[in-house]
């Protein structure tokens, strides 16, 4: 006997809602509404069979928990366990089987009530509730009655419930399930939680109300001409008090002399639309998007994407966002010279939108649609590919497009991420062309590009992207789009991974976007590392907060620290990454040198008459003329050479000193995002003639000659060294070391590099566990020479190291030359020497790049100048702790504290100095694992790194950035004092 197949459940139904009112943009408006936002009764059931009956008002909830909405579940509790469900990352594969639209019955259902009463309403018209966003499918009671339910996790969806309010106590009750059919559709990379995560609201629509509203707005560039229509109900009133406009709504009108609307200049209009039941207050921009000669133009001018890909993200509250915090990501964004955000990968929260239109970003609106976990399984049965979920295609396009289609900021619809390839995706694009024909539509996933207005590519390299911009590429796979492709303009929706410490090679990207018109720019993933504060429970920082990423809560299946791959850390604190991008989206280019500076203007619309410059002359530091520049105010694109003051020239006779020319733009006036005095761009030039570093340096005046020890070891000056030729102390200041070293803590691209990553080539040749043997210790013309060979165990390559020592002056001289010994297949990833001091030496002063971190590929940001900072601050909070924190071009750095101090000068090395070994900084999992080493301070001294890249998601280091084995050399001087300590040799 055959059991019969039991009906699936709505929520496992491909229909995208069940008595949801269309869609329509989300409009500011008099009409009565009450916030449902608040205490909400709330029970988690472990399956979707929830509680039986909990739709009624007479059901006691007395015993249910009472929670903030809007919430995500997972959150309540942290840090600490998790009171409900966990959450839950994974980047790519379906934490759940793949057996669409089905979802296993281990299924997490919060339960949620909350009683309301009508407030005062004009008689007539209708009810409504509107959720803003619920994760990932719910159904809606509401006394007693079910209204309907939605699938659509980040869109809004509106049920009419006239039928079912009375005046007082009513009761609306919420079944939200993790797992539904429309999981499917939401694999994006991003935590799995669940909940009425975005605001909830009762609306009244008035009797001869406003239910929606198409504001059209363009400009024509030619004749400085504005373009409107505002479709909206007959007989309803357009007015615009700056334009002079009071007219009928549906009437298209010609309004000359209008600014336009940009992201360099957000000129709004403030208006209103209004019939005898409802007033709507509109923002009105005007601008027009076109493509013209396969380049992106907005208002006439060639676009310039220099963007971020923003998810929704806090560490305490998941994706629900406050406003205030999603004002300080817009304002950080236009401090950092981001101009453009990529909503990845769904509609944003909507005030996030208005707040783009009030300070100007360039958006690009993404449905909310991913797929990505069905290449696990070969695309088999992709939903982009099967007709049973075409209506969801559309109604996720379709709630897009008219929540958002008021905005200004949003010139360009996609249709998704990573989904695949299939006729609802097409479907989804004609639909969207066909309503809304302003603006343009994207979408990576087809390369070919038949259905799309731009050519999209995510982590194309820079050689390829160079090939585009030139229109060399290779040709489409389908022949007959080949000539349509190459008519379209270039976007990378997604480059420059900023995961960990990077990204590298953000300078040569913008080199290529300012060469190519047809480089409209594009968006670095992402803006902000997705950590959730947790605890820890156990170890030597017990109780201490720190950011969880998967893997952390227990997962059966997760992607790890690939959450974490931001340009903010969790706690949104900028990283160097972020201080890189705004240097390679600067407004200006400023390029100074003896006499004069060239200034390039990067706008588009915007004249450079906002800004002031300054220009600095310092010696080795230290200020010795400054004052402002009379600069000129460029026209988009302009350039102009600016003649310095005498003061700024070269100095005369050489002095030993290195003399650097600063000259930078700031804000002139303050601006809603930034006070005046703002920097925005910065350029240096070297005035003075660098001295040439002789190749063998003579040995140093007022040398002592080195003299063995009784009992072993030698003494030289104030060094004392032990049998093995390593120095023990100087000057009373304990020391161990410097030898050399070769290893880094790799960074997240050195460990995830696709097919390439280092870290794995690295541990493989055992560069982790290098082996040191002292081959000859000599005293040879009163130096003291020490002669290494530093190899890993099984194998026979490695490095063969000198360490040739001088006294002089109270100090000692060391100059260090190495030599790779063995056939080497693998980059290295330093070339340098470690050293250890005493703990107590916590504060740096140092002459050199700085304020921030600098490695080979990612130095734009740094600039030469003296600097000063307490070793924790030289530490990069990663969320995965990895290499971070060296210092380049250091010509002098001194440490010190305890009354004691250590100087190290030489020919220009690279500086690191942390609490913990590479080697500890390698092990820990999380920061709350490092704990600083009570004795010993650890010093790198360094001639070159290995490239950062960006090789967890994209691109690896580019060529000229590849540390391969060679012979090096390092020339360095140290001084100390160590007299407070007290001699450690005893």
């Amino acid at each position: 006997m055959t059991a019969a197949r039991q009906r699936p459940a709505w929520y496992a139904d491909t229909a995208p809602h069940h008595g949801a009112l269309p869609p329509r943009a989300l409009l500011d408006t008099d009409a009565v509404s009450l916030p449902l936002d608040g205490e909400w009764a709330f029970r988690c059931s472990p399956t979707a069979a929830g509680t039986a009956g909990f739709e009624d008002g007479r059901f006691d909830d007395r015993g249910w928990a009472r929670v903030r909405v809007p919430h995500c579940w997972q959150l309540e509790g942290l840090p600490g366990p998790p009171r409900y469900s966990a959450p839950a990352y994974t980047n790519v594969t379906y934490p759940f089987p793949v057996d669409p639209p089905d979802v296993p019955d281990e299924n997490p259902t919060g339960e949620y009530r909350r009683s309301f009463d009508l407030p005062a309403a004009p008689a007539g018209g209708r009810w409504t509730i509107r959720f803003e966003g619920v994760d990932s499918a719910f159904e809606v009671y509401v006394n007693g009655h079910r209204v309907g339910d939605a699938m659509g996790s980040r869109l809004v969806h509106e049920f009419d419930v006239t039928g079912s309010v009375r005046p007082t106590g009513n009761l609306v009750a919420v079944r939200v399930h993790q797992w539904s059919a429309g999981s499917y559709l939401e694999d994006q990379d991003m935590w799995w939680l669940s909940g009425i995560f975005r605001p909830v609201a009762l609306l009244h629509r008035p009797a001869d109300g406003i239910d929606d509203l198409f504001v059209h707005a363009g400009f024509d560039a030619a004749t400085r001409e504005g373009r409107l229509l505002v479709e909206g109900p007959e007989g309803a009133v357009v007015r615009i008090p700056a334009l002079g406009v009071d007219a009928p709504a549906n009437e298209p009108l010609a309004l000359p002399g209008v600014e336009p609307w940009s992201a360099e200049v957000p000129r709004l209009y403030r208006g209103t639309v209004s019939t005898a039941g409802e007033t709507v207050r509109i923002s009105v921009g005007f601008r027009t998007v076109a493509i013209e000669d396969a380049t992106l133009t907005v208002n006439g001018a060639p676009l310039a994407l220099r963007g971020v890909n923003r998810h929704e993200w806090h560490p305490r509250t998941g994706r629900t966002l406050d406003p205030d915090t999603m004002r300080a990501d817009v304002e950080l964004m236009k401090r950092h010279n981001v101009n453009a955000v990529r909503t990845s990968h769904y509609p944003p929260d909507a005030r996030f939108l208005a707040l783009c239109d009030e300070y100007g970003l360039w958006v690009l609106d993404e449905c909310d649609l991913e797929t990505h976990g069905f290449e696990k399984v070969g695309w088999h049965r992709n939903p982009s590919g099967e007709p049973v979920w075409g209506e969801a295609y559309l109604d996720r396009m379709a709630r897009t497009v008219e929540r958002d289609k008021n905005h200004a900021c949003v010139i360009g619809w996609s249709l998704g991420n990573e989904s695949g390839r299939g006729a609802n995706l097409e479907s989804m694009a004609g639909w969207a062309r066909q309503r809304d024909p302003d603006r343009f539509i994207h979408y990576e996933g087809d390369w070919d590009s038949t259905y799309v207005d731009v050519y999209s590519r995510m982590y194309a390299d820079h050689a390829e992207t160079e090939l585009i911009g030139r229109g060399e590429e290779p040709p489409a796979a389908d022949r007959a789009a080949d000539a349509h492709r190459r008519a379209l303009p270039f976007v990378l929706c997604e480059y420059a991974h900023a995961m960990g410490t990077g990204p590298g090679g953000l300078a040569e990207y913008a080199a290529l976007f300012d060469a190519y018109p047809r480089l409209a720019g594009g968006f670095v993933w992402e803006w902000i590392d997705h950590g959730i504060v947790q605890r820890a429970a156990t170890g030597p920082n017990a109780g201490a907060e720190f950011f969880a990423y998967g893997g952390d809560f227990g997962e059966d299946v997760h992607d790890g620290n690939f959450v974490a791959d931001g340009l903010l850390f969790p706690d949104r604190r900028p990283s160097s990454g972020l201080a890189e991008l705004a240097v390679a989206y600067a407004p200006v280019e400023l390029a100074p040198r003896p006499g004069w500076v060239r200034v390039r203007s990067r706008l588009a619309h915007q004249d450079t008459s906002h800004l002031a410059y300054r220009w600095r002359v310092e010696d080795d530091g230290e200020t010795v003329a400054s004052g402002a520049l009379d600069g000129p105010a460029l026209e988009p694109g302009g350039c102009a050479d600016v003649p310095l003051p005498d003061a700024a020239a070269p100095p005369g006779p050489a002095t030993g000193r290195e003399r650097w020319l600063t000259v930078s733009a700031h804000l002139a006036e303050p601006t809603p995002w930034a006070p005046a005095g703002h920097e925005v761009a910065f350029g240096q030039a070297r005035l003075d003639r660098p001295e040439e570093e002789p190749r063998h340096p003579s040995r140093p005046a007022g040398d002592a000659p080195s003299l063995p020890l009784a009992g072993g070891g030698w003494r030289l000056g104030l060094g004392r060294f032990d049998a093995a030729g390593r120095l023990a102390e100087l000057a009373g200041l304990p020391m161990a070391g410097p030898r050399l070293d070769l290893w880094r803590a790799p960074t997240d691209n050195d460990e995830r590099a696709p097919g390439t990553a280092p870290a794995a080539a690295w541990r493989e040749l055992g560069l982790d566990r290098l082996r040191h043997r002292t081959v000859s210790v000599a005293e040879e013309e009163g130096a003291l020479s020490v002669v290494s060979h530093v190899m890993p165990a099984g194998s026979d390559v490695g490095y063969e190291v000198e360490y040739r020592w001088h006294a002089h002056d109270g100090g000692l001289h060391l100059d260090v030359v190495g030599s790779p010994l063995g056939a080497w297949q693998v980059p290295v990833p330093r070339l340098g020497v470690r050293l250890a001091v005493p703990a107590a030496l916590d504060h740096v002063e140092w002459l050199g790049l700085g304020p921030g971190e600098s490695y080979p590929d990612a130095l734009a940001s740094v600039r030469h100048g003296r600097f000063g900072a307490d070793v924790a601050e030289l530490q990069e909070p990663c969320v995965r702790p990895q290499e971070n924190g060296a210092r380049r071009g250091v010509r002098r750095a001194a440490l010190s504290g305890g009354g004691a101090s250590l100087t190290v000068t030489g020919a220009p090395f690279i500086f690191t100095a942390r609490p913990w070994t590479s080697e500890a900084l390698d092990a820990a999992a999380h920061p709350t694992d490092l704990v600083p080493d009570p004795d010993w301070l650890w010093v790198n001294l360094d001639a070159e790194h290995h490239g950062l890249g960006s090789g967890a998601c994209g691109p690896v280091e580019l060529p000229q950035y590849r540390l391969d084995a060679r012979r090096f050399r390092l020339s360095l001087d140290f001084r100390a004092d160590g007299s407070a300590l007290g001699s450690a040799a005893g």
